[in-house]
């Protein structure tokens, strides 16, 4: 019997989801090394045509078979469109113009329109007061976390900044389109697994005819150990925990993750490479814990069923 949705998480689900903002902040470095050698649409096909040999492979060794769903593939390729080729392609192009750490602050604006995408497409993973309110106090969060300079950073390359809005909607989309695997009976790693095939089958020709790739020279080592970051952590496992969540959390919460991406990057920087928080740092991921909290409900209902002391009688 299929358990059902549990859309306040518990600690496994908050556990994967501080997980997914590691593998996925990384992304970000990896995609910014990678660009300095290979054009855009090289560089996406590269990781998901990697991410799918990766998985095709702990397929065949675990001897685990794809679903035999009618209609599975038609829709797997969609879901590549949505959650792959037409994001990622997107950001890496974005990458070229605009700083990693601006594209992963746009990028924390998934959850908000997650929020209202689920609003209409779906039944039980409606907008509420909260929801609203904890997305926008994330966003807020992750724009102090960034300072004043911010206002500096988005007066630049317009077209690559609305590229990645474009990209955080397609997201939206594909965290609420995956949910239709669950009921289907197909599971995490089949989802993962299909999709990646099915993004490798779309971006091919497309990096084939566009950007030649078999003109440029062999990458160096620099970029091919950002390429293997990025296709076995960042794609494969950080794939396999997404749908994970989607059938565990529902898509708002799984969205929830990009908020975590910009406080888990500041944070690795500091432990890896010594750099210093600042005090807005601290109150920026003061706010997001504040809008996660909203978004959750939990600490909030606390307060709401606290009980209320005999009535006085004169």
């Amino acid at each position: 019997m299929m358990q059902p949705i549990r859309f306040r998480m518990g600690a496994s689900e908050w556990s994967i989801l501080i997980l997914l903002s590691i593998l996925w902040g990384g992304s970000f470095f990896f995609l910014e090394v990678a660009l300095g050698e290979l054009p855009p649409l090289t560089l996406v096909l590269c990781r998901v045509g990697l991410s799918a040999l990766l998985m095709v492979a702990f397929m065949v060794i675990t001897r685990r078979t794809m679903s035999k769903h009618r209609g599975l593939w038609p829709a797997l390729f969609l879901l590549a469109a949505l959650n792959n080729a037409i994001p990622f392609s997107l950001f890496a192009y974005a990458q070229t113009h605009i700083a990693s750490g601006l594209a992963s602050i746009l990028n924390a604006t998934t959850p908000l329109w997650g929020v209202i995408v689920a609003h209409f497409l779906t039944a039980d993973e409606k907008a509420t007061p909260a929801k609203l309110a904890g997305v926008s106090i994330g966003i807020v969060g992750v724009a102090i976390m960034i300072g004043g300079d911010l206002w500096t950073r988005l007066d630049g390359d317009l077209t690559a900044q609305l590229a990645c809005l474009v990209a955080t909607f397609s997201y939206a989309l594909a965290g609420v389109y995956g949910r239709r695997f669950r009921t289907w009976g197909v599971g995490p790693l089949e989802v993962a697994t299909g999709q990646l095939i099915a993004a490798t089958v779309l971006i091919l020709p497309l990096a084939l005819l566009i950007e030649t790739p078999w003109h440029l020279p062999f990458p160096g080592t620099q970029t091919l150990l950002a390429l293997a970051g990025l296709a076995l952590l960042s794609t494969t496992v950080a794939y396999f925990l997404y749908f994970s969540l989607i059938q565990r959390a529902g898509a708002t919460n799984a969205l929830l993750v990009t908020l975590l991406i910009p406080v888990t990057a500041i944070l690795l920087g500091t432990l890896v490479l010594g750099e210093v928080l600042r005090p807005r740092h601290w109150a920026g991921m003061a706010l997001i814990a504040a809008g996660l909290a909203a978004i959750d409900g939990r600490l909030f209902d606390r307060f709401r069923r606290r009980p209320v002391g005999p009535a006085q009688t004169g």
